[in-house]
């Protein structure tokens, strides 16, 4: 593992030296995900970035849980769209004991219409991460958001070592784990370097890489210029040669906060993967959109 010197030192490389050392580490292929918005808003947690904490007034759709068959349907409409996976996502902090069981019966149904599962459904104890793997749960979704001495300024309902210990559990029930953050939230350039080194310690099996897209009457609403596109392919750069076996991910604010000309050159050199769609309350390009550019930027799809 590199030294948070030697990383820092790289981060401010001229911008296309550092895209080149990434690129030595980039994976063939290009993989698409998508997710499914299962259960949306009333989240107890008062993360200062979301549209879905109870704790901000943001006039969101909010609904519950959805049954198995409107999962399933959705579902095959991504993988008909070019996801290769597809991960249902629910609002909250940890999974509801009344909808854990619905939680189940999605997962078993992905896998036997021979969808790749994935799920992200908040902080969970060893039982739940038992029960997931039980039912065939291929990969879990659980991210860091920022480094560990940020994290007390992104949220206090929880704790940076509440996320670790999710993520420690899903690699005991050797479950897949894709493992990112969000970008943009007023950190440090030697604290996104903090970020690579901690994820490269956690070895998950994809980084997705949100940027912040600023949502009125949450405490984050003015953060539209916490971060630049040079500064985002840099972090990116940094993740891909920090976490080498690691997809990184193009994940939320894709579409809001990079020109296409930077997606392009994320694709080209330092992202091995994205989700594609819409995300949880924002929108994104179309598939046919991000097929386009990942063509444009030379590379082929899984």
């Amino acid at each position: 593992m590199k030294t948070k010197e030697e990383l820092i030192k790289l981060y401010n490389l001229e911008l296309n030296e550092l895209l080149k050392e990434a690129h030595k580490y980039l994976k063939k292929e290009v993989e698409f995900c998508s997710i499914i918005n299962a259960r949306s808003g009333k989240c107890s947690q008062n993360c200062k970035y979301c549209a879905q904490s109870s704790h901000y007034n943001t006039d969101i759709e909010t609904y519950p849980l959805m049954d198995v068959e409107t999962v399933i349907h959705a579902a095959k409409d991504s993988i008909k769209n070019g996801a290769d996976r597809v991960a249902i996502v629910t609002s909250g902090k940890t999974p509801d004991e009344s909808d854990f069981d619905t939680m189940l019966e999605m997962i078993k149904a992905l896998n036997k219409e021979g969808i790749k599962s994935c799920a992200s459904i908040g902080i969970l104890n060893e039982e739940q991460a038992k029960k997931l793997k039980e039912a065939g749960l291929v990969r879990f979704h659980h991210n860091i958001n920022t480094c560990k001495s940020y994290h007390p300024e992104i949220c206090t309902t929880h704790s940076y070592e509440d996320r670790i210990n999710t993520v420690n559990l899903v690699k005991k029930y050797n479950m897949e784990l894709c493992c990112g953050v969000i970008l943009g939230m007023g950190e440090t350039i030697e604290q996104r370097v903090e970020m690579a080194m901690e994820l490269a310690e956690i070895n998950p099996d994809s980084i997705p890489v949100n940027i912040l897209t600023p949502i009125k009457n949450t405490p984050f609403e003015n953060y539209g210029d916490k971060i630049d596109e040079e500064n985002v392919l840099r972090t990116m750069a940094i993740f891909k040669i920090a976490c080498p076996n690691a997809s990184i991910r193009i994940a939320g604010g894709k579409k809001a906060r990079l020109s296409e000309e930077s997606i392009e050159k994320a694709f080209r050199y330092c992202a091995d993967s994205a989700i594609v769609g819409n995300y949880l309350t924002t929108t994104g390009f179309s598939p046919e959109e991000d097929k386009k550019i990942v063509q444009k930027a030379g590379r082929i799809m899984e």
